[in-house]
């Protein structure tokens, strides 16, 4: 790493240091699960009035997608998968009857899990209630509705491999980097899309006008005019932890629900190492004012 830019990530680390916290640790793997449940945020996109059912509509520029039961159902959900099965549908995007899955569900962030994670995920998951709620077909506009697509776009937008932690960056910096890019998955929809779904690399993190549910999700690059770059390291954990911006507003809309059913379960360490990471990243100007129509957050002042 260059001279300068490892300078750059260690001013970022140092200005976080001392904010909150420790690592979290576990007395048992259900534990664990139930931490790394909530921190890959799977509420949000498999719950309607039913946990974990399935059946809530995602709108997407490709049609609607309809996630599916993830409870312990056998015939319904996955109860009659084992932790071997769960891992390669988080890995490879693939079921155990050997279907390609939709990247709509997020296995291109999801394939950097650790194994231990993914079997305490699995451990996790068969503990909830079966729900006895059939699958609802996704209703996808012509060409994305045939499933051949699917492979199509995994050979020039998807690769599979567990997160490898960076021996030049501190713990927290990893830790941050694992949070944000395999269980937050934060690039699912704040990075731009090309015509066939695949993420624009050179976008990373640097806001859409067409993110989840077809909606203006920000830049959160530490570019100053566009992004969060004039946030401090204690803005943006408190950010994660309350909701409450610098200037005193609140997020509404889709953010205020991945941050009440994640990031605000994380633990303090946790929030610590993803604004660690997040302040670190390359910063892009990327004016989201300009390029989309007006957007409502429905946030409030205190």
């Amino acid at each position: 790493m260059p001279l300068l830019k490892r300078l750059a990530v260690f001013l970022v680390t140092a200005a976080c240091l001392g904010t909150s916290g420790t690592a979290a640790a576990f007395d048992t793997t259900v534990e664990r699960g139930r931490y790394i449940f909530f921190a890959a945020g799977c509420v949000s996109c498999h719950t309607t009035d039913q946990t974990l059912a399935g059946g809530r509509p995602l709108e997407t520029p490709f049609g609607t997608f309809y996630p599916p039961n993830i409870t312990p159902s056998r015939e319904h959900g996955i109860g009659s998968w084992n932790s071997a099965d769960l891992e390669h549908a988080l890995r490879h995007g693939i079921n155990p009857r050997g279907e390609h899955y939709y990247p709509a569900f997020p296995y291109p962030s999801y394939t950097r899990m650790t194994s231990e994670d993914v079997q305490a995920l699995h451990a996790y998951l068969m503990t909830q209630p079966a729900a006895a709620r059939e699958n609802r077909p996704h209703e996808l506009y012509w060409p994305f509705s045939s499933r051949p697509m699917i492979e199509h776009w995994k050979s020039g937008g998807f690769t599979p491999g567990a997160f490898s932690p960076d021996p030049e960056q501190s713990a927290e910096w990893n830790r941050g980097a694992y949070l944000a890019r395999a269980l937050g998955h934060c690039s699912e929809c704040h990075t731009p899309r090309g015509f066939l779904g695949t993420p624009l690399a050179d976008r990373y993190l640097a806001g859409t006008c067409a993110g989840a549910e077809g909606r203006l999700t920000p830049n959160i690059t530490p570019d100053r005019q566009t992004g969060i770059g004039t946030w401090s390291c204690e803005e943006l954990t408190r950010f994660l932890q309350s909701g409450r911006r610098p200037d005193g507003s609140y997020t509404g809309s889709l953010m205020a629900e991945v941050l009440g059913t994640s990031c605000m379960r994380l633990t303090g360490y946790d929030r610590q190492s993803l604004a660690t990471y997040l302040q670190s990243i390359p910063p892009i100007r990327h004016d989201l004012d300009v390029l989309c129509a007006p957007y409502d957050d429905s946030g409030f002042k205190d």
